[in-house]
């Protein structure tokens, strides 16, 4: 291995150095060691965190590095990082010690250029001799050593070391002055406070998001409910509040959008990762936007659907799925994964979550043929495709979390991917959305990013519809308004295209959500015997005789076809008539103090049969003739809800028809008869009118009494909830 003395030659180092100049650069490096750091970016890593880095993360780091790295051109190149990695003799799986590589190697990234030049500025290149595989250990512990303003490394005790690490750190410590002078002159060029300050808008911008991003985190229902859960929470000093923006305290919220998905504080990470809810994955971190594109699935399924998933990233997004349809027939498909041999860690990871209707599709999406068998029964497609993620705030714990390829971290150290990139992944979605749609069973299409360019969401959807394939049998895609809940009039003025936004904030990454469903097809029509065949089939109908049922409706339809028929020319001349009754009497609520006149000839002596409620009113007394007067009253009680006016040929209460007797209607004027009872007069309204009709008894034109109540029974005209109880008295 080589050693700190090969790697820094003393002769060549005082080439470049005088005495003059040594002077200025001890002032210069006086002045950056001992500055405020003012605007520095607010950490999420804790301070214990801070202190050090163990050796194993440097190498881990600087590996991840090494992979995305920022290539120049060949004339440009003095650093070079060669192409074979660092050995690592500590491998582990612990998310915390990722998390720390991942973040280290980022940082290293988005500063990448001015770490470069302090490193050639300082002349720690090209005078040293530095093997091209150290030079990544070199750029990303020289971030680490100015970040910690040039200050040493304190490590404890049982600390385990590596060699090519205690080497890298001995030359950056013979080079201090030089490196903190170097690093003063690049700020004061740059006319800035610290370097932070030098990078590009859009990355700061997005490292104020990523500090105060809070976490979310759904329930695994199939093991626990949500009470279960708050409880649980609350016992360990959690307390559940509205909101959890500018809080510092033990508190979790419930999303608004999602009621599965919890929302608690960055600061609550470390703590909430130790206790048993998500040991035991009854609780999953995971970004929103993954769940808002499951609850879209979940609110298009019937209860037998099948669900095709594309570019899932993350297992648990496939898990989230099979939680929401566990108590459905519904089977998920996804397309593969990128490495074979991690499909037995996956399938211990879905029994452990609990998942039983995952199958893994070892074809790629567009290796697919739209007609395989295999997928005769799916009926929804959820396609996350890979793109620029230039909504995500945080893109080491997306990229943890969702198993994303590290070219991400690239193109966002950069502030986004460069055209040409990005013109590759339009390219690429828009061939995975155009074969989506090609599928023929398929009745709807969820395509869910996390990118805020149009070109990526917007442009990509319309320009699949506007060149999806026409058939003769098959109904075309339509867009469709969002199927989750719009909680804010942002919310719905960014929805009003049918696309559904979240922009990048303070407490979420961007999403882009769109529904595509193809338009029904007036010709299919499913009766009641396929739908309960189809359900007894998949046994949801457990302990339920299908054939009886099949059998009542038979005999109901007999029954409904076997009473009397008028003429189709009486049966059209009354409905008409009470339609348009009906009508107006629904208008009176809205329209009061005006008295409604209506004038009809007299319908023949024959009426259809029609549907009526329950409540029949009959006749005192047998009429004496034929006549009957509809006496026209207001009333300023809005109908009933079930009593609306409708269709009274729909109308079947209780699966019964009651046929009405042959009557003749006449409409003359109104009036009161003088003999009515005083009780009666008086418990009309002197404004309100009531229609009713009433049987005649006698045959004076115009004037019909009442029919006396029998002994011991009470008038119903004289009772006053009468008028509220049946505003259409002819039901």
């Amino acid at each position: 291995m080589t050693s700190g003395a090969n790697m820094l030659d003393p002769q060549s180092e005082l080439e470049f150095f005088n005495q003059d100049n040594m002077e200025e650069i001890s002032q210069l490096a006086a002045l950056e060691m001992s500055r405020e750091v003012i605007a520095r970016k607010n950490s999420s890593t804790i301070a214990l965190e801070k202190a050090y880095y163990p050796d194993s993360v440097y190498v881990m780091a600087a590996n991840i590095f090494q992979g995305i790295q920022i290539e120049k051109s060949p004339d440009r190149v003095i650093i070079k990082y060669g192409n074979e990695p660092l050995p690592c003799w500590f491998q582990s799986e612990d998310e915390s010690f990722q998390r720390l590589s991942y973040e280290l190697a980022f940082s290293t990234l988005k500063y990448q250029d001015i770490l470069e030049t302090i490193l050639i500025d300082s002349y720690i290149f090209p005078s040293t001799k530095i093997p091209d595989q150290l030079s990544s250990l070199i750029i990303v512990m020289l971030y680490d050593f100015q970040d910690r303003k040039f200050q040493p490394r304190v490590l404890p005790d049982n600390e385990e070391s590596i060699s090519e690490v205690q080497e890298v750190e001995s030359l950056l410590n013979s080079f201090k002055t030089k490196l903190a002078a170097a690093l003063a002159r690049c700020r004061i060029k740059h006319d800035a406070l610290s370097i932070y300050q030098i990078l590009p808008e859009t990355v700061r911008r997005q490292e104020q998001r990523a500090s105060t991003l809070p976490l979310y985190a759904w329930i695994n229902t199939g093991k626990i409910s949500p009470e279960e859960v708050y409880s649980s929470l609350r016992r360990k000093g959690y307390n559940k509040v509205k909101s959890i923006l500018h809080v510092d305290e033990k508190v979790f919220a419930v999303d608004q959008h999602c009621y599965d998905v919890l929302i608690f504080p960055s600061h609550l990470k470390k703590d909430l990762a130790n206790i048993d809810l998500f040991k035991d994955y009854k609780l999953i971190f995971q970004d929103k936007s993954r769940s808002l594109a499951v609850h879209s699935v979940k609110a298009l399924l019937n209860m037998d659907d099948d669900i095709l998933m594309v570019n899932t990233g993350s297992w648990y997004t496939v898990a989230h799925m099979s939680i929401l349809t566990n108590n459905n027939t519904s089977k998920i498909f996804v397309c593969g994964i990128q490495s074979p041999d991690k499909e037995p860690d996956v399938k211990k990871l879905f029994t452990k979550m609990g998942c039983q209707n995952i199958e893994i599709l070892p074809e790629t999406f567009v290796g697919i043929e739209s007609k395989d068998h295999r997928l005769q029964n799916v009926k929804v497609i959820l396609l996350l495709p890979r793109c620029s993620g230039l909504g995500v705030s945080n893109p080491v714990e997306f990229i943890l979390n969702e198993h994303e390829d590290t070219s991400l971290l690239q193109d966002l150290s950069q502030g986004g991917p460069p055209k040409s990139k990005l013109q590759i992944l339009v390219q690429q979605q828009y061939e995975q959305l155009a074969h989506a749609m090609k599928f023929t069973k398929v009745q709807a299409v969820v395509y869910c990013t996390c990118s805020v360019y149009t070109e990526e969401n917007e442009a990509v959807v319309m320009k699949a519809l506007e060149c999806q394939t026409q058939g003769i049998k098959i109904q075309p895609y339509r867009l469709s308004p969002p199927v989750i809940p719009l909680c804010s009039l942002k919310e719905i003025q960014l929805s009003m295209d049918k696309f559904f936004r979240v922009e990048p904030s303070d407490v979420t990454n961007g999403c882009f959500l769109s529904i595509l469903t193809r338009e029904r097809d007036p010709s299919e029509t499913v009766s009641v015997k396929d739908v309960l065949a189809r359900a007894a089939a998949k046994g949801l109908l457990d302990g339920v005789d299908v054939g009886k049922s099949l059998k009542r409706e038979k005999r109901r339809k007999k029954s409904k076809t076997s009473l009397p028929k008028a003429s189709a020319n009486d049966n059209n001349g009354v409905q008409m008539k009470i339609t348009e009754f009906l009508n107006r009497e629904g208008k009176l609520s809205t329209f009061r103090g005006e008295v409604l006149t209506v004038k009809t000839p007299l319908p023949p002596k024959t009426v259809s049969q029609v549907g009526t409620s329950s409540q029949v009113r009959k006749p005192g007394r047998p009429a004496t003739n034929n006549t009957l007067v509809t006496t026209l009253m207001k009333t300023t009680c809005p109908p009933r809800p079930e009593e609306r006016p409708t269709n009274l040929r729909r109308t079947r209460p209780e699966g019964r028809v009651i046929p009405l007797k042959s009557v003749e209607i006449a409409l003359p004027p109104v009036m009161f008869p003088i003999s009515s009872p005083q009780g009666v007069r008086a418990q009309i309204p002197a404004n309100n009118f009531y229609y009713r009709l009433v049987g005649s008894k006698t045959a004076m034109p115009g004037y019909v009494p009442p029919s006396p109540p029998r002994r011991g029974e009470k008038s119903k005209e004289s009772t006053p909830s009468s008028f509220l109880k049946h505003p259409k008295p002819w039901l």
